[in-house]
């Protein structure tokens, strides 16, 4: 359960007014004293992420954010942190405090949640010392329209309640996306090309590829394993032809050469495009990179904070290859981890890493804010497979794809 990556978990963050409860009721749902609790106003300054089982929805993130209503200029600026964990929340817990009663700071948590489609549980914390706590929920749940659950932290009092209603609201398709698993059927081979280089974590395979490896198994397909040196002897040794290659990107033109036209070819990273984010999007912006010429700007974001290579690909690689494309100088910009740009206004082209480590809905924001600024967006594997001029390929196992790549301009 620990070892699940961020990015594949549930995000279930709670919002509120400082002193609501929010970090008591994390306690409560992870039986553990993991929030900071205390009755002095504004206790929890970041958001705080706490990783748990809730079965049967497997692992998932509970995130603690600051109080809503905090006050100051450090108290804006974590209001504004907490915001910002919305571009990220799966299920949105939204935390009332009978207290001070229901205000503007909870109608405009749950208009922000509503706009970003976000489904909402409200709950009416404390309910063990308030007995009105009864009426206040039919009362609030008419004007918000929104189901109310009642709870107490302190006493356990609806928790089973709110677990319940958590796997409820879970979209339907949550558990069932897949990378590959929905274009192979039980017993097909499937051969993963992955490089072993300067640029490969010792010991280890990165994130996309042991993911792919473990969709394949789970739909009981046979994951073969090759450097793209071995990969023609590996295709010839084969009894039965594979149902596709999947390769790094970085090496398409060497795979592309050595896998036969009659076995479909793609990517890690096309693959991540379309079970993290949008290719029809992705596709769509690399008609873009075409259109870029010199004093174009560029950004290129990364999901992850990695140590770079000499020979990078974000910073180096790329930004070669691009401007070798436009024939001349492009001005780059990079965005890490958490922090993309609100303001994308200033960019004709937005390239994404593969989005390995963040979830899906802070990738579909990501997606959603450039095209809402006209700013097409396009990522890693489709880019390179398009530099590489093998795009028109490696898309064939995705016939939307292909066919808006084929339209004329």
């Amino acid at each position: 359960m620990q070892a699940t990556p961020q990015g594949e978990r549930l995000h279930i963050a709670l919002f509120g007014r400082r002193n609501a409860g929010k970090s008591s009721l994390i306690n409560a749902l992870t039986n553990q004293d993991t929030a900071l609790v205390s009755n002095v106003p504004g206790t929890t300054t970041d958001p705080v992420y706490k990783n748990m089982e809730l079965l049967p929805l497997g692992p998932v993130t509970i995130i603690d954010t600051a109080g809503i209503d905090d006050v100051g200029m450090l108290g804006e600026m974590r209001v504004q942190r907490s915001m910002k964990v919305m571009n990220k929340t799966d299920i949105g817990l939204l935390v009332f405090d009978l207290e001070v009663g229901l205000g503007e700071y909870e109608k405009d948590l749950l208009k922000n949640m509503r706009q970003r489609e976000i489904p909402v549980i409200g709950i009416i914390n404390k309910v063990d010392i308030y007995p009105e706590a009864e009426s206040k929920r039919k009362e609030w749940e008419k004007e918000l329209g929104i189901p109310l659950i009642l709870t107490s932290a302190m006493s356990k009092i609806g928790i089973d309640d709110l677990k319940q209603a958590i796997i409820k609201n879970t979209a339907h398709d949550w558990l069932k996306s897949v990378i590959v698993g929905d274009l192979i059927t039980p017993g097909d081979p499937v051969v993963l090309v992955i490089p072993i280089d300067t640029g490969a974590p010792k010991g280890r395979l990165i994130l996309p590829q042991v993911q792919t490896i473990r969709d394949i198994i789970d739909h009981d397909g046979y994951a073969i394993m090759v450097k793209e040196r071995e990969l023609k002897e590996a295709l010839e040794s084969l009894n039965k032809k594979p149902r596709m290659v999947i390769t790094d990107s970085q090496a398409f033109m060497k795979v592309g050469a050595d896998t036969p036209l009659d076995i479909p070819l793609t990517s890690f990273s096309i693959l991540f495009a379309r079970y993290k984010g949008d290719l029809v999007t992705m596709v769509e912006g690399a008609k873009a990179i075409a259109r870029l010429e010199p004093g174009s700007k560029v950004l290129i974001a990364e999901a992850c904070t990695h140590h770079c290579q000499a020979d990078d690909l974000g910073k180096v690689q790329i930004p070669r290859w691009i401007r070798q494309l436009v024939g001349g100088e492009v001005e780059f910009e990079w965005s890490h981890g958490g922090d993309f740009p609100a303001d994308l206004s200033k960019y004709q082209l937005i390239i994404h890493c593969g989005a390995c480590m963040i979830n899906r809905k802070e990738m579909i924001y990501r997606v959603n804010q450039a095209k809402e600024q006209g700013i097409p967006i396009v990522n890693y594997g489709v880019l390179l497979a398009y530099i590489h001029g093998i795009l028109d390929r490696a898309l064939e196992p995705f016939p939307l794809a292909k066919l808006i790549w084929e339209e004329e301009e």
